[in-house]
């Protein structure tokens, strides 16, 4: 019984002292602390673009979509109405996983990550505006 007790509590310190090292160990600085995904698997999907800075979409019939495929392949959407357009492109990480980089054609877009989780990106572009992205 008293192997049990030293067992059972040798494991909560363990998971406590693991837990408490973990907090704040979070890649980006909105979250999340801790995920079983990985960054590319959380990335992946179709995203409804619904803040850039201070302005809120949709708005007055715009919006704005991002679809980010598993092969690298990325698309980004804008409709008004009845009229829609889409660019094309491809989408990876910077080497420390801390940027998000896109490329349509010759131009090289390059994002910081905020938050990324299966149901929320947010990215900071060079301009300092912050883009909410909330999975579809």
């Amino acid at each position: 019984m008293e192997k049990n007790l030293i067992k059972t509590t040798g494991y909560a310190s363990a998971i406590a002292v693991l837990a408490f090292n973990m907090q704040g160990c979070g890649k980006y600085e909105d979250g999340p602390g801790l995920s079983l995904r990985t960054k590319k698997a959380r990335l992946v999907g179709d995203y409804e673009v619904v803040r850039i800075g201070n302005q809120n979409y949709p708005q007055g019939g715009y919006s704005l979509e991002m679809e980010f495929e598993k092969d690298g392949d990325f698309t980004f959407t804008y409709s008004y109405g009845s009229y829609s357009y889409s660019y094309a492109g491809d989408w990876e990480f910077s080497s420390d996983k801390e940027e998000l980089e896109l490329t349509f054609g010759n131009t090289l877009e390059v994002f910081e990550i905020k938050r990324l989780t299966n149901k929320e990106v947010w990215i900071e572009d060079t301009d300092n505006d912050e883009w909410r992205l909330e999975a579809k």
